[in-house]
């Protein structure tokens, strides 16, 4: 074998030449498989004298398959009569390393002109035929015309791999917002069905919390009466129960309500960690513990809560995180155990351990159980719930750890910043009640409700004046000047909302409390005009809070309106 001396490297043992190692002429690669070294010899310099210096060649035609993959040519040049292997035996062994997607071709430079061998040749995989004796500027123009082929096929088939690439990524892209789409549309059903459950229990907790308002406010009526006669300390001990069914019934209902709230303005606001997880202890008790009844196991909750300023948060996320802490502690404890609540205030946060009796984690359970869709409980578990919680913690700049120990139990262990301007001395001044009787008007439609308000306020020496419109209460507010209104906020033709901003246009000082079976204390800011909402049902003793609560800013005008009953 015989090679050129300016011959470069051999490339990596492979079938073909990638097209970004050949882009021109001068790049192409040529193998000479002929007997005679003089043909060799000649078209070796043929080549370098056109700038094609990349040649090897080889007068042994049993070389020719190794010599191929070793240098990986763009273009074979073979002869036909040669001894040991023929060129139709060379083509059958390159046909057999060269991919059939490929196109590398194959010049037959042969002194058998005869039709036959030219068509045998072109039949078994050459791309051209030429006969000895040959021109060279022939030889030239046919191996670049082949060259020219080549380079053209290694771009279409490297266009051919960047459009498969494209499209394979292309798909995994859609893939993936189908997925997105789906979740996406999961969690908008979800959300649906969460919003026309909240919307229902509001309709039913506004009509229940009008009976409960009956029930609450002559029970107490009752319950006085029966404490003030020695003789009926029995019925006095059943009305006690009653009213206090009354009283944590309307919790419930109100908490559920709550619950299901999404807080249409999303704003953060100050949340009392203590209150949010006496409520999600109340609204997922019915579920654990009548499922742990039927197994005939009990759960028990121990709350040592001490008093910690407020954290700033949304109150929804919030009760997210408990309530999906509570069940997972409750389904770690299948034998029944004890579920323990920790608060304390420290180094700038509020603390929070919540810790469970149950069958505690494996440290490699421990280590993933935060990961998305990994879960323990088989089809039971969609793997979201901790990574969400773990999501709300981090999104209100809080931490998580998580103490287990396999068969002992777990301990979730979080941390909020503790709100701007709260401490832990920031508890509730005691509000003074009122020592001076009152002029208040009472506007409620439904007759029995209102009767109990002004039995309630003239218990406590009021004047009372009570109407069962909107409209019959603004004649009475402009007729006469009054020093409180209270009045229900769903009334029959004029709301409560627009009897608030007409009475405001005609007396700005009189105070105004709503009650309503839609609303939540503290909701004064969301209807204008009104200085204070109280939900119903509402007890003797809040409805003196709550007027103390609005008459305490404002005593000189009362006593003035006062001064004249």
């Amino acid at each position: 074998m015989t090679t050129n001396p300016e011959t470069a490297p051999a490339s990596p043992a492979q079938p073909i030449a990638g097209a970004g190692e050949f882009k021109t002429w001068a790049d192409a690669k040529v193998l000479i498989v002929d007997d005679e070294p003089a043909n060799t010899m000649l078209l070796q310099r043929l080549f370098e004298t056109t700038d094609l210096p990349h040649t090897r060649c080889t007068n042994d035609s049993r070389e020719a398959l190794a010599l191929f993959l070793e240098f990986q040519p763009d273009v074979v040049l073979l002869d036909l009569s040669m001894p040991h292997l023929d060129g139709y035996e060379v083509l059958e062994q390159l046909r057999e390393v060269i991919p059939g997607e490929e196109y590398l071709p194959v010049l037959i430079l042969t002194a058998d002109a005869t039709d036959r061998a030219k068509k045998r040749a072109l039949s078994e995989g050459a791309s051209d035929f030429l006969t000895k004796p040959f021109s060279n500027w022939e030889v030239v123009l046919r191996v670049r015309t082949l060259v020219q082929t080549r380079l053209l096929h290694l771009q279409l088939q490297q266009s051919n791999a960047n459009l498969e690439a494209a499209v394979t990524q292309r798909t995994a892209e859609l893939q993936q917002a189908l997925s997105e789409l789906k979740n996406t549309q999961q969690q908008v059903i979800q959300q649906e069905r969460l919003r026309a459950l909240g919307t229902m229990a509001s309709g039913v907790a506004h009509d229940f919390n009008n009976s409960l308002s009956i029930i609450l406010g002559f029970g107490e009526f009752v319950l006085r009466d029966c404490q003030n006669h020695p003789a009926m300390r029995e019925a006095a001990d059943q009305m006690r129960i009653i009213v206090t069914a009354a009283e944590d019934a309307a919790k419930t209902v109100n908490r559920l309500k709550e619950f299901h709230r999404t807080d249409s303005d999303q704003s953060e606001k100050s949340v009392d960690l203590n209150s949010l997880i006496e409520q999600s202890i109340t609204l997922t008790q019915p579920r654990w513990k009548t499922q742990a009844s039927a197994r005939g196991v009990e759960i028990d909750t121990s709350l040592e809560l001490d008093r910690i300023p407020q954290i700033i948060g949304h109150p929804h996320e919030l009760r997210e995180v408990l309530t999906n802490l509570i069940f997972n502690a409750v389904d770690a404890m299948p034998t029944g155990g004890t579920l323990t609540f920790r608060t304390h205030a420290q180094d700038g946060q509020v603390h929070l351990a919540l810790s469970d009796t149950g069958t505690g984690m494996p440290e490699e359970v421990r280590q993933r159980c935060l990961e998305p869709f990994f879960t323990t409980k088989g089809e039971g578990g969609s793997g979201l719930g901790l990574a969400m919680v773990y999501g709300i913690i981090q999104r209100h700049g809080g931490i998580m750890e998580i103490d287990s120990q396999d068969g002992v139990g777990t301990t979730f262990r979080l941390a909020f910043p503790i709100a701007a301007g709260a401490s832990l001395d920031s508890a509730e001044e005691p509000i003074a009640e009122a020592d001076d009787s009152l002029r208040i008007l009472v506007v409620e439609d439904q007759e029995v409700i209102r009767d109990m308000l002004v039995a309630r306020l003239e218990q406590d020496l009021h004047t009372v004046v009570a109407v069962g419109s909107a409209e019959a209460g603004l004649a009475a507010a402009t007729a006469a000047p009054f020093d409180l209104i209270i009045t229900d906020r769903a009334l029959t033709g004029m709301s409560g909302d627009l009897l608030a901003a007409a009475v405001r246009e005609i007396s700005p000082d009189t105070r105004i409390i709503v009650l309503t079976g839609f609303g939540r204390e503290g909701d004064e800011g969301s209807i204008p005009h009104v200085d204070l909402v109280v939900g119903k049902p509402v007890s003797h003793a809040d409805l003196r809070k709550a007027i103390s609560t609005v008459l305490s800013g404002v005593r000189s005008s009362a006593s003035l309106y006062s001064s004249g009953l």
